[in-house]
């Protein structure tokens, strides 16, 4: 299995880097490849504006075997939290899988802090891309990569928000009310303003995190 984060920018630092693969290495017992991502020449106008577009590359199947990608690629935001144990959720048969439930104003019924995809599956994704096709489906305040996945795979399986599956937006659609990390919590993703480094003074932030 491959875990993919996406690094551009000046944002998230390498510390970043490093308490994922932690939290990944403490909590994922299947064996799996851990790659950081600098998007390519070609993608660099993508990371000028927002919508996580390069991440979009993924689905490209030369992309896939220029990094020697093959098998289950699980994209990942670099600010996540990990929180428990994760091979239930990549146990999965589904070609392609996302985090939904996680939005709250937002429409779109997904959303791209996590997302899994078996090589070769739907290259459509990438070579339909444009940014002009992308003001063409439905989105919220911009355009954006969980725009795009809804629009071309509506029939999309899902994790879904909350005790189903243990994956957990920060102060989102099914997190309790305050700020104690739910009992069942395996993954906590950040969306949006929300950044772990925002929010250390939690216990359950410095146990998992900064540790």
């Amino acid at each position: 299995m491959n875990l993919v984060v996406f690094k551009w920018g000046k944002k998230y630092g390498p510390e970043y880097v490093d308490r994922l693969k932690a939290g990944l290495e403490r909590h994922l017992k299947q064996e799996f490849k851990f790659c950081v991502i600098a998007p390519q020449e070609e993608d660099e106008p993508l990371t000028k504006i927002p919508g996580c577009f390069a991440r979009l590359r993924a689905f490209s199947p030369e992309w896939q075997e220029r990094h020697g990608l093959s098998g289950r690629i699980v994209c990942i935001d670099l600010d996540v939290v990990i929180t428990g144990s994760l091979d239930v959720l990549f146990d999965r048969p589904e070609p392609f899988v996302i985090l939904s439930g996680a939005n709250s104003s937002n429409p779109c019924p997904v959303n791209g802090s996590l997302w899994m995809l078996r090589s070769g599956y739907r290259p459509d994704v990438w070579s339909d891309f444009s940014i002009a096709r992308s003001y063409e489906v439905k989105f919220d305040s911009f355009p954006d990569d969980q725009a795009w996945f809804w629009a071309k795979m509506p029939d999309f399986a899902s994790w879904a928000c909350g005790p189903k599956s243990g994956v957990y937006a920060f102060q989102k659609p099914q997190w309790p009310k305050g700020d104690a990390l739910p009992a069942d919590a395996r993954l906590v993703a950040f969306p949006g303003w929300r950044d772990p480094f925002r929010f250390t003074h939690l216990d359950w932030v410095r146990k998992h995190w900064i540790c």
